[in-house]
């Protein structure tokens, strides 16, 4: 491989993690406690043929760090680290897997599902794997937001409506046909009038950071359709992007904002900082698990090779450590301040504040959100349970945090359903749900608005679902009706499924 980079190769700078452009160059920040050495591979313009490799020459504790003269936005490159491979130690180090940068903001290529992929395997990955291209940070900040800012809606007054992105704009009739399934979409005047109808004042979006399919479900042609499997914590998913001329989807998520923002509507993304894509111990390795695995992944005690599987993913990220909590935070505050997001709905919340021995209101990661003015007056939604020990942790959330109310779902549906078929129910429980679930949320003097009602969500029955069926029928993706609830406190109205009887409608009806 020819060597025409070393010579622009200058010591560069520890921060900020990524890629960052200087105007004389683009500095590369890195993190890894473990690694030996790590190579920064330059790639032609569509990110086929890597075309240089330089060593990162300085390294300031466990930042690696150099700066290329000369780069600038628009380059693609990937990351290379060497060490030792020592699963049981935790270490699983390959230097053929090609490695995406975890800071990066703009994601090349198209994935597949390749044996290479696999640190076990000794084959190179690198003209399957996922790159990253430079982006100018400065002429990002160019994007015409006219007058944009926030709708701040009080939370008393906030009402959710919880949106999928392509699902809902794919099957509005009023989106034009173009649009149907992006971000555009989501901002066109149908779309905005629909919402206004509703009476909503947020959208609360399924994941946007850029995702994978997981391997077993592409092998049956099938896809992560919600999303939760992230491989960029800064990346828009280019998926829901209408790939219009000139227009990037980071801009169009952008103008989505702006849009929705000018209709008084507030926009919640839902984050998952609880696992990556990478999934268990034979997962493939593609970012974190090439850099660093035994920094960003917890272990079991005592058994630093053995993941730590809170999250019925494979994996979960050890935001005990600092730079691992460091790339959340800094992915929160890009998000509010280049994206313009009003809030977070934080995917099985309790996993990123499990300290040494269980969930903590005091963890750090508690912390550097309460400290950080970029995330005042952001609002932060928790999901209050992962699946590990103690995990349901429902009205255990700090103090200005918000959380799903699992419990108010229950009740009214349990209350509504005692109604249509003649039980009674516990009108006692009932109350309490109505009255802000006090004896759930006064735990450090609450607010009643930190509890999220809801009764229907993407996990599980949909509301028609909810007067539909009595029983589950998840027959179309493969798993044989094994998954989701059994219990969902349904009632069909007398016909289970699709229905013409004007009885049957009536009652559903009402």
């Amino acid at each position: 491989m020819p060597d025409f980079l070393s010579h622009h190769v200058q010591t560069g700078q520890p921060w900020p993690l990524g890629a960052t452009c200087t105007g004389m160059g683009v500095n590369f920040a890195v993190f890894s406690a473990h690694a030996q050495r790590i190579e920064l591979c330059i790639f032609d313009a569509i990110g086929a043929v890597e075309l240089q490799r330089v060593n990162f020459p300085s390294r300031s504790g466990d930042v690696w760090h150099l700066h290329l003269d000369g780069a600038s936005a628009g380059l693609i490159y990937g990351l290379r680290a060497h060490g030792v491979w020592q699963p049981e130690l935790g270490h699983r180090f390959n230097p053929n897997k090609l490695l995406l940068d975890p800071c990066a903001r703009d994601i090349v290529g198209r994935f597949e599902w390749r044996d290479e992929h696999f640190a076990q395997d000794p084959r190179d990955n690198a003209a399957h794997a996922l790159k990253a291209r430079v982006v100018d940070e400065i002429s990002e900040a160019e994007f015409d937001w006219a007058d944009d800012k926030s709708p701040g809606t009080p939370l008393t007054e906030t009402v959710l409506y919880e949106v999928h992105v392509k699902g809902f704009t794919a099957q509005h009739e009023g989106v034009p046909t173009a649009l149907r399934g992006t971000y555009a979409g989501l901002a066109c005047s149908a779309s905005i009038s629909h919402l206004k109808r509703l009476g909503i004042t947020a959208v609360s979006l399924l994941p946007v950071h850029q995702h994978l399919d997981e391997q077993r479900l592409a092998a049956q042609g099938l896809s992560n359709y919600w999303g939760y499997n992230t491989i960029g914590f800064f990346a828009v998913e280019p998926r829901y992007a209408s790939g219009a001329k000139g227009q990037t989807p980071r801009d169009e998520f952008r103008a989505m904002v702006r849009s929705l923002h000018a209709a008084g509507i507030e926009v919640i993304v839902d984050v998952v900082f609880n696992h990556t894509a990478e999934s268990d111990a034979d997962g493939p390795t593609l970012s974190w698990r090439g850099l660093d695995n035994r920094s960003y992944y917890r272990a079991l005690p005592h058994q630093p090779g053995v993941l730590d599987n809170l999250t019925g993913c494979g994996n979960a990220l050890d935001l005990r450590h600092p730079r691992v909590l460091q790339q959340v935070m800094d992915s929160l505050r890009y998000w509010v301040s280049s994206m313009h997001v009003d809030g977070f709905r934080f995917d099985l919340a309790p996993v990123l504040g499990r300290g040494d021995h269980g969930f903590d209101t005091r963890a750090a990661f508690f912390q550097a959100v309460a400290q950080d003015p970029v995330l005042q007056g952001v609002k932060m939604i928790a999901e209050p349970w992962d699946i590990g020990p103690g995990g349901y942790q429902l009205g255990r959330f700090p103090s200005g945090w918000l959380e799903w109310n699992d419990r108010f779902r229950d009740t009214v549906r349990a209350h509504w359903l005692g109604f249509e078929i003649g039980q009674d129910t516990d009108r006692g429980e009932f109350a309490q749900r109505l009255t802000a679930s006090a004896e759930l949320f006064n735990y450090q003097h609450r607010e009643p608005a930190a509890s999220v009602n809801f009764i229907t969500a993407h996990d599980g029955f949909t509301l028609r679902d909810l007067v539909s069926y009595n029983s589950k029928h998840n027959h179309a993706n493969g798993e044989h009706n094994r998954d989701g609830h059994g219990h969902n406190l349904s009632w069909n109205g007398g016909e289970e499924g699709a229905s013409s009887d004007a009885a049957v409608l009536l009652r559903r009806a009402t």
